[in-house]
């Protein structure tokens, strides 16, 4: 009885954690690169109440252990990095990957590189090119990618190669790096659409800049003038935030059930 009541804490725990996750997807719903995740379960060490007893070959039949859960843990929390939906918006620093891969930004003190699949890219004062937050965005050789005074136009191709457009003609200004990632889920999320790379995510928690659209590599093609917007499917989010709502609620019943029935031992003296 005792069990019932943490079991139904700790339903109620996992539940809890699931409309957390639920409520940041949907909170992301239009935040470019975003992407979803998700709680899975997983349950806690049961309770053997009897062991396994071996069948004997025309003496006696097996019998089968009898064994009592405990409840509910948290087995993992996933990012699913599926690809979210193509929006056009015909500028040119708009930058969206289509394939695997992410683009890199630092701060320009040499000290962290970090992802990101969020391509809102703009041009600052010095004609470097930065995201929102101004990091600034490297190219292939690691360095962060600047734009000459005298480059009046540029267009970026599929492979990330930026080319101006100079008074003398075309010159080929810059190429953007791509980083794949083997195990994208164990990338560490830090905020702002950034992510850090760990062990888990490559062997040795490093990586290199590779060129985009490279079929050796198999990273994805750069699409300018389109930005890769968040994966939260709103139908399936609220599907599961019905499914956790019931969840608690059963859930908390069980605990109510199990404190009535707890009264009821108690009033067993009277």
């Amino acid at each position: 009885m005792l069990r019932s009541m943490y079991s139904g804490v700790s339903g109620m725990r996992g539940f809890q954690t699931k409309l957390d996750v639920i409520g940041n997807n949907i909170a992301n719903v239009n935040t470019v690169g975003f992407k979803a995740g998700r709680v899975m379960f997983q349950d806690i060490l049961s309770q053997t109440v009897s062991g396994v007893t071996a069948p004997e070959e025309g003496e006696r039949g097996g019998v089968n252990a009898k064994q009592i859960g405990l409840g509910v843990s948290i087995g993992a929390i996933d990012t699913i990095h599926t690809a979210g939906s193509a929006m056009t918006t015909n500028q040119a620093t708009d930058l969206r990957i289509d394939g695997d891969g992410f683009f890199v930004v630092s701060a320009g003190d040499g000290t962290e590189q970090m992802l990101t699949r969020a391509g809102n890219f703009t041009l600052d004062a010095a004609r470097q090119l930065v995201n929102g937050d101004g990091l600034f965005v490297l190219g292939q050789d690691g360095a962060p990618i600047v734009l000459d005074e005298e480059v009046t136009g540029f267009s970026i191709s599929q492979d990330g190669t930026i080319i101006g457009v100079t008074a003398d003609g075309q010159v080929e200004v810059a190429r953007l790096g791509i980083a794949k990632v083997i195990n994208p889920s164990g990338l560490e999320k830090l905020g702002g659409n950034l992510y850090r790379m760990t062990v888990n995510a490559n062997p040795g928690g490093t990586f290199e800049l590779q060129f985009a659209n490279d079929p050796a590599t198999g990273t994805g093609a750069i699409i300018s003038g389109q930005l890769e917007m968040s994966n939260v499917d709103l139908t399936a989010e609220f599907t599961e935030m019905i499914v956790a709502q019931r969840g608690f609620q059963a859930n908390s019943r069980i605990i109510t059930t199990s404190d009535e029935i707890l009264q009821e031992v108690v009033n067993l003296k009277r």
